[in-house]
């Protein structure tokens, strides 16, 4: 998969060299580019915003910066996402089906956001756009909602994880669905006893007492 992020801040992208994406860069499974926004100014400033056509508070990002920028990485074959508070909201199931692509480019507003034009114009030319939000608040910028899409994403690429089968059994794997609680050693922590059940050597009765832990959080939750 090829994962392109397109920001004022490149920066913030720093972590994509660690932990199981730096590894997974290293084995050739994901391959990330990160582009400055600013290098496709004209002006001496190096601006990317302007006023909001009809008044208002903030700045928006100017539309032709991010096409000069976008139209250096785009092919048919993209899925651009846009990240915006008014966006779907991102979920276990956009993560599925955006590890499925071939070519990500996330498009990281800042300020009020980038001009519409830019979503409708690559719309009407047939490219694949989604406008996407992590959740109901306001961040700063795109950057740290990418980096939260691009782990969620990435690790679902078969060979990212050393076990596969962690991703069966984790939360939001199926609708409705949070994991159980794990323990490890000690048997006891600050007089906190692991569960019985688990030391028992039964796996017919952990997995239902894992089954019911699940269930139970899921009604907690909801």
């Amino acid at each position: 998969m090829k994962i392109d992020a397109l920001t004022i801040f490149p920066d913030y992208f720093a972590p994509l060299q660690l932990s199981l994406l730096g590894k997974a860069q290293e084995r050739g499974i994901v391959e990330f580019g990160i582009h400055d926004l600013r290098d496709f100014t004209t002006d001496n400033h190096h601006s990317v915003d302007d006023t909001p056509y009809g008044g208002g508070a903030g700045m928006v990002m100017k539309p032709e910066i991010w096409g000069a920028a976008l139209d250096t990485v785009m092919t048919h074959e993209s899925d651009l996402i846009i990240l915006t508070p008014a966006g779907r909201r991102f979920n276990q199931r956009m993560a599925e089906q955006f590890a499925s692509a071939s070519h990500l480019v996330f498009a990281c507003g800042r300020y009020e956001g980038i001009d519409a034009r830019v979503g409708e114009h690559y719309a009407k030319e047939n490219f694949r756009v989604h406008e996407v939000s992590i959740g109901d608040y306001v961040l700063g910028g795109g950057e740290v909602a990418s980096l939260v899409m691009i782990e969620a994403i990435t690790r679902l690429l078969p060979g990212v994880l050393g076990n596969p089968d962690s991703i069966v059994e984790e939360s939001h794997a199926q609708d409705g669905f949070l994991e159980y609680p794990n323990y490890t050693k000690p048997p006891m922590w600050r007089d906190i006893p692991v569960p019985e059940i688990l030391l028992s050597g039964n796996h017919a009765a952990i997995a239902t007492w894992r089954a019911e832990q699940a269930k139970k959080r899921a009604t907690e939750q909801s």
